[in-house]
Order: C-alpha cells, then sequence, then structure tokens
C-alpha cells in the first residue's frame, strides 16, 4: 500500500486572515499563533480515489506560527511545529483478531518553515498582490518505530513560490474580505512537484470581534516523483498526492491584541490522503 498523507495545511490553509493572504505585516508589526492540531483517521483515500480501511493512526502538532513586519511591504514567516506525535494503534487480524503488529508512538519536533512576503502593490492599494517564498526544512523525524513508518516530517527540503490577491469590503455595515493564491511546490529527494491554489473569505461580526472564515484549498501532484511503497498505512508523508478541501475557523478577539481561534478541516476529493476532518485550536496575538 502506497504510504498515506495527512490532511496539513500548514500556513496557506491553517492560518487566520491576519495571518496570511496578500496583506504584508506593517513595519514593526506581526502577528503570532500557538495553536494545536490533530487528526486521528481508520481510513483513507487510495491513489484511486477510493476510500480504504486502515489501522487507527494519528498525529498530534504544537506549533508557534509568526509573521513579522521588517518594513511595510517585507514580511516574515515561521511556521514550527515545535512538538509533534505521530502513533498507531494495535493492528489486528481480521480473522482470528490476533495482534499482528503492537501499537506504538514516537516524538519529535516537526518539518519547520521559514518564509518571506513581498508586497507587489503599495500598501493601501485597492486590490493588494503579493508573492511569497517558504522554505520547508526537513527537521522532522522521516523515520520512526519498529516498521520505520512513524514520521513527524518527510526528510525533504522543498521550496514553494506563491502568488496571493485579495479585496477588503463590506457586506452592510460588516467588514469583509476575500483573497485567493495560487503556488508551484518544488520537492527535493524523490517527491512530486505540486501546483497549489485557493479561495478564502471572511466576514467579521460582533463589534469586529469575531471573524468567521471560510476556504477552499487543492493541490494538485505533477506526478513526478517517485512511488514510495510501504507495507503499512501509518505514514504520514507522501509522494503523488492530491486533494481538494473545504475549512472553516473561527476567530474571537478576547481584547483588542489577544484571541483565541478553532477551526475544522478535511478532504472530499483526495489520492492517497486521510478520509478524516482535522481539527485545531489556538490562541494568538496581533501585535497591530
Amino acid at each position: 500500500m502506497k504510504k498515506l498523507i495527512l490532511f496539513i495545511f500548514i500556513f496557506t490553509i491553517s492560518n487566520t486572515i491576519f495571518a496570511g493572504g496578500p496583506w504584508p505585516q506593517p513595519k514593526g508589526k506581526g502577528y503570532f499563533k500557538l495553536s494545536e492540531w490533530w487528526v486521528v483517521f481508520d481510513q483513507h483515500f487510495t491513489d484511486a480515489g477510493k476510500i480504504d480501511p486502515n489501522v487507527t493512526t494519528g498525529i498530534f502538532n504544537t506549533t508557534l506560527y509568526a509573521e513579522y513586519g521588517f518594513t511595510d511591504r517585507l514580511t516574515g514567516i515561521l511556521n514550527a511545529p515545535f512538538f509533534s506525535r505521530n502513533y498507531m494503534n494495535n493492528l489486528v487480524s481480521n480473522t482470528t483478531k490476533d495482534v499482528l503488529v503492537e501499537g506504538e508512538a514516537i516524538n519529535s519536533i516537526g518539518d519547520f518553515d521559514l518564509g518571506l512576503k513581498f508586497g507587489l502593490t503599495q500598501p493601501g492599494a485597492r486590490i493588494p498582490i503579493s508573492a511569497s517564498l517558504i522554505l520547508g526544512l526537513p527537521t522532522g523525524k522521516d523515520t520512526g518505530g519498529t516498521l520505520k513508518n512513524l514520521q513527524t516530517g518527510d526528510g525533504e527540503f522543498n521550496q514553494i513560490l506563491q502568488v496571493d490577491a485579495g479585496l477588503g469590503f463590506n457586506v452592510g455595515k460588516l467588514p469583509a474580505y476575500a483573497s485567493g493564491y495560487v503556488g508551484i511546490n518544488n520537492r527535493s529527494n524523490g517527491f512530486s512537484e505540486e501546483f497549489r491554489f485557493g479561495v478564502e473569505a471572511g466576514v467579521n461580526l460582533l463589534d469586529k470581534k469575531l471573524w468567521l472564515i471560510g476556504r477552499l484549498n487543492a493541490v494538485e501532484s505533477f506526478k513526478n516523483g517517485d512511488t514510495a511503497e510501504t507495507t503499512t498505512s501509518t505514514s504520514i508523508f507522501a509522494n503523488n498526492t492530491e486533494f481538494t478541501g473545504i475549512a472553516v475557523e473561527a476567530a474571537y478577539y478576547i481584547t483588542k491584541k489577544w484571541g483565541v481561534s478553532a477551526s475544522v478541516a478535511g478532504a472530499f476529493r483526495g489520492e492517497i490522503i486521510a478520509a478524516a476532518p482535522s481539527y485545531s485550536v489556538g490562541v494568538f496575538y496581533d501585535l497591530k
């Protein structure tokens, strides 16, 4: 069976409007978020887009995300899963009910992302456009457990070049926005290159305290990577994976700078991807 890949959105999907899109952070300002992301699944999409069962597997990531404005048009980005836990339950025979492989887990850091976002338009432009370069560092553990199939990283260095555009507007008297992006992910170590795209929209409620956000994101593989075969279903990274999925998020400002957020995401079409939703909760600090 081919390796599975979890529905992990990283910075382009799991962060709110305040920490993404075509809007660079103003000079000396920033956005910082500490979050817990997890997914537990016992079935997956195959390379033919069908759903098959697998041993119950889960991953939990504790992540620090940060954006900081070096200038009004240049923003630094950090996505740091500083603690990652990947586990699998016992693999049990359907006929004899004997334990074929005992469950186990690994704990490590995950793969970090470092990036820069540059505003191609001047601050305050009606339709802001930005370009980002994100470097995916192989800081996680790419083999672990008895079968060497538990991972907190994929062991490859990748580069994402992305262009975002957006628009702020009002829905009645409510502030709102919409944005979209396209990008190319260049991967190393035999992994497939990817085309990425997505759109999102949000509206502000409760006297500017609550943002409700919806997203649609997709990854299309060039399918030019190695096959990456494995005999189990507990790995979390794969070659030649694809998906189209949706996510919803709520971000609530407790004060003018501090807030909390919660989100859920999942794929309704996929190849070599977990067939289960992911969840995230976090606390953020908006230095604006």
